[in-house]
Formats: C-alpha cells, structure tokens, sequence
C-alpha cells in the first residue's frame, strides 16, 4: 500500500507568490512595452489591461534612441572581455590559492585580503578610480574592462577556490609524476574539469557587467560611447519618463543576457552547488 505523501502547503505557497513576484514585472514590461502612449492610464486596470493592438512601434523607436546596435557592440565587447579575461585569470589565481591554501600561510592570507574587497562598496572608489583612470589615458571601454575584472575578483576567487578544493590533490601529483609541469597540469587537467564552474562565473560577472550603469557613467563619460544601460537614460528625463518606450528597450536588452544564461544553465547549478561545499 503506498503512503500518501502530504503537500507542503507553506513552501508551496512561498514558491506561488514569489513566481508572481518575479513575473508580475515582467508582465507589466511586456503589456506596456506594446501599448501607445495613448493607452497609459493612471488606473491600475488600464495598467494591466493588454493594448488594444500589438504593435512594434515602440521598439522601433527605442532602437534609434538608444542607437541600439552600436549600444548593443559596446555592451557585448565589455562583457564578452570581462568574461574571457575573469575565466582566465581568476581561475589561474583561485588554483594557485586552493592549492597552497593549506601549506602555506602567506596564501592564506592573500585569500582573505581579495576577499574582503567583496566589502569595499564602489561608492568609496568612484572618485579616485575617475580621477586615476583619466591620468592614465584608461577612461574608455579598455578601462571599465580593467576595472569590471577587479571588481569581480573577489566574488570569482571565492567560487573557485571552493570549487577547486572537491578537485582531488592527487591528479596533480598523478600529473607531476607522469612529468607534467604545473602549467600543463592545469590547463590539460584541471582546467576542463572546472567547466562547471566558468559557467557560472561567465553568467554572474555577464549579469553583472551587462546592467551595471554606474562603473561605464563615470569612467566613459564624455568620450561619446555608450553601453544599452547608459543609452536607455536616454528616456529619463526632468519632466518624466517615456515608460513604453523604456521598456521595450529593457526587453530588447535582455535577450542577449537571457540566451546566454540559457545555454550556460546546465553547468550552473552543479558550480554554484559544489564551489559552496567547502567554500
């Protein structure tokens, strides 16, 4: 006879209101995305009313404001960059970190003081960084580059270091003895057995750099680039915001961000899962 397995009904009904949550905004994007200006209406029943005809006009209109396709070059160039250059880099330092972690304490320590930069708000670097970035000729795209694989250092260490450390010691040894060097040992060994985990840094340093207003606003102002952030500012203005427009630029950007996340998916839950272990 088999048991009746009794329903949840608490986490089921957290799971229900935070679907909505997610997707009530997104609703809303889309529905307003495809409505005139004509239709906006400050009742809450015209907001969520579907326009009375479906039409592209507004995302017409939103890519010659943004000059989308040179926003959308900029934005990919930056975060396709900061991704390759994260990978490479951060996974280097992570295994020389979780592989000398143990032995040594110098290692230890070095860990701990890239990590506590995941503390240090931008906020308090902003000034100096605009100031230091113009004196050396970086404020351009090469410079928030620069600065976007600094600012996720910490984050990215912390997760490799994690994910390394459920790597076995003993295929490097295994590697050395078969007279590997430690560069050939990691690049032919290990570092295809962290696949998982540069998806999920690709996709966690890519949502980030590919949102973020702040760092290019301040290190690119004036040179005349824009990233799809800095563009879509283009619909604020004093008088107020011009919200279909706005949004259909929103969904128009995240599709790129949406299919990577997409094809990337299948690695990230078994990174994310396995760096947080032992991390």
């Amino acid at each position: 006879m088999k048991t009746k397995e009794r329903v949840n009904w608490v986490l089921t009904i957290v799971l229900i209101l935070g679907t909505l949550t997610v997707f009530f905004p997104l609703y809303m994007a889309i529905i307003i995305a495809f409505k005139k200006p004509t239709e906006m209406t400050n009742d809450v029943a015209g907001a969520l009313s579907f326009p009375q005809q479906w039409s592209f006009d507004n995302f017409t209109q939103a890519m010659e404001v943004t000059d989308f396709w040179h926003s959308l070059g900029n934005s990919l160039l930056i975060a396709v960059a900061t991704i390759v250059l994260a990978i490479l880099i951060h996974s280097v330092a992570g295994y020389a970190i979780a592989r000398s972690v143990a032995t040594h304490k110098m290692y230890r320590v070095v860990y701990l003081y890239i990590v506590s930069g995941m503390f240090v708000p931008f906020a308090i670097l902003m000034m100096p960084l605009v100031k230091q970035t113009a004196q050396m000729g970086l404020g351009n795209r090469l410079g928030v580059i620069l600065l976007y694989v600094v600012f996720y250092m910490p984050m990215n260490i912390l997760l490799y270091v994690g994910y390394l450390k459920n790597i076995p010691q003993a295929l490097d040894e295994a590697a050395e003895i078969d007279g590997a060097t430690t560069w050939k040992t990691y690049w032919s060994i290990i570092f295809p057995m962290m696949k998982p985990m540069h998806a999920t840094v690709a996709v966690l340093t890519a949502l980030g750099t590919w949102n973020d207003v702040m760092t290019p606003l301040v290190i690119m102002s004036g040179t005349g680039e824009n990233t799809l952030p800095l563009a879509q500012l283009n619909f604020q203005t004093q008088f107020g915001t011009n919200y279909n427009l706005a949004f259909a630029s929103y969904l128009l950007s995240l599709i790129p961000i949406l299919i990577f996340y997409i094809v990337c998916q299948k690695q990230i839950l078994n990174g994310v899962a396995n760096g947080a272990v032992k991390g």
